[in-house]
């Protein structure tokens, strides 16, 4: 049984496919893609240098092109504050004296145990106070 060089690069190709899919590894995919380049090469009639240069210039030029634009993107994409880090910053309503000993607010809908961030400080009820940090269940305030 005599099997073309387009069949086994087309094997090739499927071969890193696998890791690809296994690993996430995007590599693979690019040089699997070199390696369906060169089957079409070889199914054209090239010669076995030709197809070889083909994969290798198709594999690098994807890695050098789509690596770092794919980096850039996945390091420009936008951090979303999720649990007590999307309160942090948040303005909460004073519904009980707030002092560096305790009280409580309304903040994001919900009531909260609070304290004072210095623990002079105190405010009263009806005023707006900042949330600084989330210690535990209590809300740190200024």
């Amino acid at each position: 049984m005599d099997i073309d060089a387009w069949v086994w690069w087309l094997i090739g190709a499927a071969g890193l496919g696998i890791p690809l899919v296994l690993t996430a590894m995007p590599e693979f995919g690019m040089f699997a893609v070199g390696a369906v380049v060169a089957a079409v090469v070889a199914a054209v009639g090239g010669g076995i240098v030709i197809q070889v240069l083909a994969f290798v210039v198709v594999s690098v030029a994807l890695i050098a092109v789509v690596r770092p634009i794919a980096t850039r993107h996945r390091a420009d994409r936008p951090r979303l504050a999720t649990g007590i880090d999307a309160l942090k910053g948040r303005q909460a309503l004073v519904l009980e004296r707030v002092d560096g000993s305790g009280g409580r607010i309304k903040l994001a809908g919900e009531i909260w145990s609070a304290r004072a961030y210095e623990g002079d400080q105190s405010f009263e009820p009806g005023q707006q106070v900042d949330v600084v940090d989330i210690d535990g269940a209590t809300a740190v305030v200024m």
